[in-house]
């Protein structure tokens, strides 16, 4: 069984930490943090410590921090013969310091502490330096989820753009939708079944064939309206992505 320490307890390794827990494929020997407050929700279930001197040795370190400070800490992890991942979308590979073997396990989702996540359904890219160390670490992801990827580095940073595009800026849009919700006295809620169907038939059809709306069928009276009930950063927004429609499409407005 494949043993493994998560370090780090922000929104991504608390999900592993979960995640590790109800598997028994895995055995989840320590929980790591240089907060001690943020060890206390897992006392109970597993071994935690906010030293890195009393690391206990496992077959995978999983190093879930925030980006800028994945190279000095890992360079204070002195295993040679261990395995050593960080989760992050855009950190390269190179950005690990420490002696032994390195790779990338970048779980693709959005986490909320608070937000329950299914793990099965979750794509897992991995990345390695030496072939043995991937099927190893194949093996700890396959055991969490059913979504497995070899992504080098080059492809795992152009991914998380494109995660940045189909994620948060979409978010945003909901926020902007909101607002123009709430300042009419409209329930936002109107608009979920319209949000939900058009994120389900991107499971089935190409983007580019069920993109709608005016700017689709260069509908420019609507757009001339829409644009004269708009004003500042909103109206900016949609002059900018109507005229991006428009030029896919190859029409002006």
């Amino acid at each position: 069984m494949i043993s493994v320490i998560v370090l780090g307890t922000g929104n991504v390794g608390t999900h592993l930490i979960s995640t590790f827990l109800k598997t028994n494929k895995v055995t989840l020997l320590q929980v790591y943090s240089r907060k001690k407050q943020s060890l206390i929700p897992f006392e109970k279930n597993v071994d935690t410590t906010d030293c890195i001197q009393h690391l206990k040795e496992a077959d995978v370190y999983i190093i879930a921090i925030a980006d800028d400070a994945i190279a000095n800490f890992s360079s204070q992890l002195k295993f040679k013969d261990k395995l050593v991942v960080h989760t992050s979308g855009s950190a390269s590979i190179n950005a690990l310091k420490n002696n032994g073997h390195k790779g990338v396990f970048y779980p693709l989702q959005t986490f909320s502490k608070k937000q329950p996540v299914d793990f099965k359904n979750i794509p897992i890219c991995l990345e390695t330096e030496r072939k043995g160390d991937m099927q190893l670490l194949k093996k700890l992801a396959n055991s969490i989820s059913e979504r497995i990827y070899t992504i080098d580095s080059h492809q795992r940073k152009r991914l998380h753009v494109a995660a940045v595009f189909s994620n948060n800026f979409v978010n945003f849009m909901y926020k902007l939708a909101n607002d123009i919700c709430d300042e009419y006295h409209i329930p936002f809620e109107i608009l979920q079944p319209l949000i939900l169907e058009t994120a389900q038939k991107i499971s089935t059809h190409h983007p580019v064939a069920i993109q709608t709306g005016p700017a689709r069928r260069n509908d420019t009276k609507t757009i001339n309206a829409h644009l004269q009930l708009l004003s500042g950063q909103p109206k900016e927004i949609y002059q900018l992505i109507t005229q991006s429609i428009l030029k896919t499409y190859g029409k002006k407005l």
